[in-house]
């Protein structure tokens, strides 16, 4: 009980300094994007520098990564492909769980026919498999980074629509959405101060693994063809342009697909921290 007392005093920050997980996992994604932040002054070659002298170059001092066929500096290419995996993994996340928000909050709160034909657009959507559905959608947009975060958005936003259903479904009727609608507060004003802040912590905690799960996502599609295409220094595409050299030049492959799931642990690590520190009397 004192312990418990003395931690509430602190603050929420000495909170965040004890949750391991929460710490470790944001430390290793903070290095993540500041070496994609500060890659060109980092770096001594560009992306997409070519020295076909020093191509399927070992790791050494001059190139920590080693170089691949043409000779590009991997250490290079993998800082800089950082910046396209990570932007596309936040892109991605964010729109469907903006739509996601808006159509599982108006089903629950109004419910009635609206709920059923919403929900039955969800049942429809969710009865194709994610990734052949995604393939589909950037098939017919065409590759692209934008495409790709519009083709995720139209199919992903229904994981997200069924958490905010369900908690509003919980929550509407408590007392204090029954009194603030004795009071005269309009449906969007109840929804926005009273309903989102009590049941939106779900679907970040959510969004966090699912960023990971897009990062390979788009690794996938690049390696399929679908995604960012070479020379653009995108892990996935750097995967699939080492594909023939993995014998004799495994650091192609490995070292980019060391960064996917290094990213992809400290996104699981911080996702597990934020369901300790926000759940009902976490620490």
């Amino acid at each position: 009980m004192a312990n418990d007392a003395l931690t509430a005093r602190r603050g929420p920050v000495w909170k965040i300094l004890r949750n391991r997980n929460l710490v470790i996992g944001g430390t290793i994604l903070g290095l993540i994007i500041l070496g994609a932040l500060l890659a060109p002054w980092i770096t001594s070659y560009g992306p997409l520098e070519q020295d076909t002298r020093s191509a399927l170059q070992g790791p050494s001092l001059e190139h920590p990564f080693g170089t691949d066929n043409f000779g590009r500096d991997i250490f290079s290419r993998v800082l800089h492909g950082g910046r396209i995996d990570l932007r596309f993994g936040a892109l991605a996340v964010l729109a469907p769980l903006l739509i996601g928000i808006v159509i599982g909050s108006i089903s629950a709160y109004y419910g009635r026919w609206v709920d059923a034909l919403l929900m039955r657009i969800v049942d429809v959507v969710q009865a194709f498999p994610f990734i052949v559905l995604v393939i589909f959608f950037v098939a017919v947009l065409g590759p692209g980074l934008w495409n790709m975060v519009m083709a995720v958005a139209l199919v992903a936003w229904i994981v997200y629509a069924r958490l905010i259903r369900g908690s509003i479904l919980v929550e509407k009727n408590k007392e204090y959405v029954i009194a603030a609608k004795a009071i005269g507060g309009g449906d969007w004003r109840i929804m926005r101060q009273h309903l989102f802040p009590n049941v939106v912590t779900p679907s970040i905690i959510y969004a966090m693994a699912d960023i990971a799960q897009y990062i390979g996502l788009l690794a996938t599609l690049s390696f399929l063809g679908l995604g960012e295409r070479p020379p653009a220094p995108e892990w996935g595409a750097m995967i699939s342009s080492g594909r023939d050299y993995m014998v004799t030049a495994w650091w192609i492959t490995a070292i980019p697909g060391a960064a996917i799931v290094i990213t992809g642990i400290a996104l699981s690590m911080i996702g597990d921290g934020l369901a300790d520190l926000l759940r009902p009397g976490g620490r």
